[in-house]
């Protein structure tokens, strides 16, 4: 039954054919894959190309290609414009300009052998130092004392540093120094140093030169609390006489030591005393020759070989010397100096006692040196022994 429009309107035509939409859709698919293979094609580096132009995936084995770090120009970051920027050269070395490169060091600034209390208000402070800065140098010395922590009284603010009234340095080798030369510093202080007995520390300030910028800090000497004993520097002293021997080096004949001490144990009396410092010259024999003397304590010997890495004049025997000196100036009345080879003598039967009272009002006095007979020495090779020692 055929069906028709009312209102006489146009009667509808045949429907559309449907091949024409399903044949569009193959044709959108195949335009879709070539475009994509397309751009996978532009975008394949260009080495790619050359090596395998048919390839769509990469080869994992071959190197991907460097990744410039130029930038251009037109870069708008000034990050950018700062990397483009040639990088600035530096000046070439001046070939006339000469470099100095300090390698170790030559001498020490200062050696310490001893620090002692020479009385209540003064120390010495004992040691080597390098020759050419004072010579040619201007080296000084600050003392200052360092008081216990909580020396003070609770009540009381606590101690502080007292700087010495007055420090000055000698070198009392007679120029005879060789890489080093013997340094004496003295402290005297306007005020008693721990005179509470509550103990402290006597520091001493070496300075390079004049500027007071360059320096090093020596803690000399050490009081323990309750060891300051003022009586100490006063008399009476514990001997009448006091040896003060030099540097002990060489050979030394044994039979020679033992006679020289010998004759000047009985010499000097009962209250004397006897100190000798080794520097290489004590061997067993000469050891065993003092040792019954050290035991009587008669004798005290000091190993002083370390002396030899500093090079001084004659084994360092000023140094050694005027370390004896200090460490013992308050243990006698009298002091003497002189060597194993050399032997008091008083002519005419006079007594010590009575020459040293005649040099009671002088603190120092030399001693006139002669010659021993020669007939008490070896002429020859044959003989047996010498009167040197």
């Amino acid at each position: 039954m055929r069906s028709e429009a009312a209102g006489g309107g146009i009667a509808a035509g045949p429907p559309a054919p449907a091949l024409l939409c399903s044949d569009l859709k193959p044709f959108l698919a195949a335009l879709t894959v070539l475009t994509l293979l397309a751009a996978a094609w532009q975008l394949r580096p260009y080495h790619s190309l050359l090596a395998a132009p048919f390839s769509l995936c990469p080869d994992p084995a071959a190197p991907s290609p460097p990744r410039s770090l130029a930038v251009s120009g037109k870069a708008s970051s000034s990050s950018s414009n700062a990397s483009s920027s040639p990088k600035e050269e530096r000046p070439k070395p001046d070939p006339n300009r000469r470099e100095f490169r300090a390698v170790g060091s030559a001498a020490a600034l200062f050696v310490q052998m001893g620090a002692y209390r020479g009385g209540p208000y003064t120390f010495a402070v004992v040691g080597l130092a390098s020759k050419p800065v004072h010579v040619y140098g201007k080296p000084w010395f600050r003392c200052e004392w360092v008081p216990n922590a909580g020396a003070a009284n609770a009540s009381a603010s606590p101690a502080r540093p007292m700087r010495a009234a007055n420090t000055y340095h000698m070198l009392p080798d007679w120029g005879y120094g060789r890489v080093y030369t013997v340094v004496v510093v003295n402290c005297t202080f306007s005020a008693a140093p721990n005179a509470d007995n509550a103990g402290g520390r006597l520091v001493l300030n070496a300075y390079y030169g004049p500027s007071p910028a360059r320096y090093e800090r020596i803690e000399a000497l050490e009081e323990a609390p309750g060891s300051y004993d003022e009586a100490a520097f006063r008399p009476p002293h514990r001997y009448d006489y006091l040896y003060c021997g030099s540097s002990l080096y060489g050979d030394l004949s044994a039979a020679r030591v033992r006679e020289w001490m010998a004759y000047h144990a009985r010499f000097f009396g009962p209250r004397s005393h006897f100190v000798f410092h080794d520097a290489g010259g004590v061997g067993p024999a000469v050891r065993a020759a003092l040792e019954p003397w050290v035991r009587a304590g008669r004798a005290t010997l000091q190993d002083v070989r370390a002396q030899a890495d500093y090079d001084g004049w004659y084994h360092n025997q000023f140094l050694v010397v005027n370390d004896c000196l200090h460490r013992y100036r308050h243990a006698a009345r009298w002091t003497f100096f002189f060597d194993v080879d050399e032997y008091i003598f008083l002519p005419d039967g006079r007594t010590l006692e009575g020459v040293l009272a005649e040099l009671d009002p002088y603190t120092q006095f030399t001693i006139e040196q002669n010659p021993m007979s020669s007939r008490l020495c070896a002429r020859g090779a044959n003989d047996s022994e010498t009167m040197g020692v």
